[in-house]
C-alpha cells in the first residue's frame, strides 16, 4: 500500500511539472490550456493544504476569454483562462505596442497569461476563503502577486520568472504614468480601481509594478512560512 501512495504522488508531482513545462508559453490549443491550468491548479492546492490541512479551499481553473483576459469568479470558485485567438483585438494591439511586435506581444501574452497570473487567481481565491470576502483593490492585488511570485519559486520556475520580469520592465518603462503628483499609487489604485480595469494602459502601470516590486523584495519568507502566516494572521 505504501508503494502504491509513493507512485501516485510522483505520478501526480510528473503531471505537475510537464504542465509547467508547457506553462509560460502561448497555447493555442483550448483542452491543452485546460488540462494544464487544471494540473497547476491542483497542485497548488495540495501545497495549501499541507500547509494548513484543516483549510476548507478548493477552485478549478476554466477557458473563458473577457475583456478581462484572466480572473478570478468567487460564484463558482474558478479562474478563468483566456486564449489567444479569442482575445480582442484592441487588447492584442496592446501587447504588440508594447513588445515591439506581434511575436514578442504574444510570447509577452504566454509569459503572462498562460503562465504567471494562474496562482495570482488562485491567490484571490485563497483570500476567499481565509477572509470569507473578495473585492477589488490595490492591497488585495499585491497578496495575489505575492502568493503567486512566491508559489512559482516553490515550483522551481525561477527562469519562468525572470523572464516575466525583464518582461515587466521593459512594459512599465513604456506606460504613461496615470498617478497624479502628491498621491501615492496605492491611494490613486484604491480610489480609482473599477476605471483602472477598463483600461490596460493604466491597469498595466499598476500590475507590472507590482510584480517589479514583490520580485525585488528580498526581504521575502518561502511559500509555505508566507502562507501559513497569512493563514493565521486571519484566523477568525
Amino acid at each position: 500500500m505504501k508503494k502504491l501512495m509513493m507512485i501516485c504522488l510522483l505520478t501526480g508531482l510528473q503531471l505537475a511539472s510537464n504542465a509547467q513545462q508547457k506553462w509560460f508559453t502561448l497555447i493555442t490549443d483550448s483542452a491543452s490550456l485546460v488540462n494544464e491550468g487544471s494540473s497547476i491548479t491542483n497542485q497548488f492546492i495540495k501545497d495549501i493544504k499541507k500547509v494548513e490541512p484543516a483549510i476548507q479551499f478548493n477552485a478549478k481553473a476554466v477557458l473563458n476569454t473577457t475583456p478581462y483576459l484572466i480572473y478570478y469568479d468567487y460564484r463558482d470558485i474558478s479562474a478563468n483562462l483566456p486564449i489567444w485567438e479569442q482575445v480582442i483585438p484592441d487588447q492584442k494591439q496592446f501587447f504588440y505596442s508594447l513588445a515591439g511586435n506581434e511575436i514578442e506581444g504574444k510570447k509577452a501574452f504566454g509569459l503572462f497569461f498562460n503562465g504567471f497570473y494562474l496562482p495570482h487567481e488562485l491567490g484571490h481565491a485563497l483570500q476567499h476563503a481565509v477572509e470569507k470576502k473578495v473585492g477589488l483593490s490595490y492591497n488585495n492585488e499585491y497578496l495575489a502577486n505575492t502568493i503567486a511570485i512566491l508559489w512559482w519559486r516553490k515550483a522551481g520556475q525561477q527562469k519562468a520568472l525572470a523572464d516575466c520580469y525583464e518582461t515587466a520592465k521593459t512594459f512599465w518603462s513604456k506606460l504613461p504614468n496615470p498617478v497624479p503628483e502628491g498621491i501615492s499609487m496605492e491611494e490613486y489604485f484604491t480610489k480609482n480601481y473599477e476605471k483602472a480595469t477598463q483600461n490596460p494602459f493604466i491597469y498595466g502601470y499598476m500590475q507590472f509594478k507590482q510584480f517589479m516590486m514583490v520580485y525585488e523584495d528580498t526581504s521575502l519568507p518561502d511559500f509555505d512560512a508566507f502562507i501559513l502566516n497569512y493563514i493565521n494572521k486571519n484566523k477568525k
